[in-house]
């Protein structure tokens, strides 16, 4: 079984530096261009996948969409397990903006954040039940930077620790142990 990991593409809060958390903010163009330009990359690899799933939050069920249209394979139901952490406070805000309010430690304070461990449990406990449930697919996952990071520190610990790029693909591969890494947040499909 392959998992594709995908982060959403481009957001006008993401050109701002703003943190979105759950707040539902759709793709700009540039996003839906990126979007594309994976999918066409998709259909050159070696490998198809059988469907997509996607958070739910407009940005990455957009992407997953455009992606699956491509690929002419189904997007199933939304997971909510795949949303974006949680940020309280600090959603719609610059790092600019968080430093003046609560300064540079501003994550060690609780804004109403959700605690990484939080995220880790709910991000682990979707992959389990994937691998389980279409242990014979290969699926692609939409998801979110902070999630992705937090899934990819509870399965390697610090092993990836480079920010999640908008539209980064990372391929995990299930053997009977473990989620072996294929690939680790390329974005060659951008770049060419």
């Amino acid at each position: 079984m392959l998992v594709g990991l995908i982060r959403h593409g481009l957001t006008d809060w993401n050109a701002l530096g703003k943190i979105q958390g759950q707040s539902d903010i759709p793709l700009n163009e540039e996003g839906r261009k990126q979007a594309a330009l994976l999918a066409e990359r998709l259909k050159h690899e070696p490998y198809s996948w059988d469907f997509v799933i996607t958070s739910g939050l407009l940005r990455a069920q957009e992407t997953g969409e455009i992606i699956a249209a491509s690929l002419g394979i189904p997007v199933y139901d939304p997971d909510s397990r795949l949303m974006e952490r949680a940020f309280g406070q600090v959603e719609g805000l610059t790092a600019a903006e968080r430093e003046t309010l609560w300064g540079l430690d501003w994550k060690l304070k609780d804004l109403g954040q959700e605690k990484d461990q939080e995220v880790q449990e709910r991000a682990l406990a979707f992959l389990t039940e994937l691998g389980e449930r279409y242990s014979d697919k290969n699926v692609l996952v939409v998801s979110h930077g902070g999630l992705l990071a937090q899934l990819y520190r509870a399965l390697y610990q610090d092993k990836f620790t480079e920010r999640i790029g908008n539209l980064s693909l990372t391929i995990l591969e299930k053997d009977e142990q473990a989620w072996e890494p294929r690939l680790y947040n390329c974005l060659k499909h951008l770049q060419e």
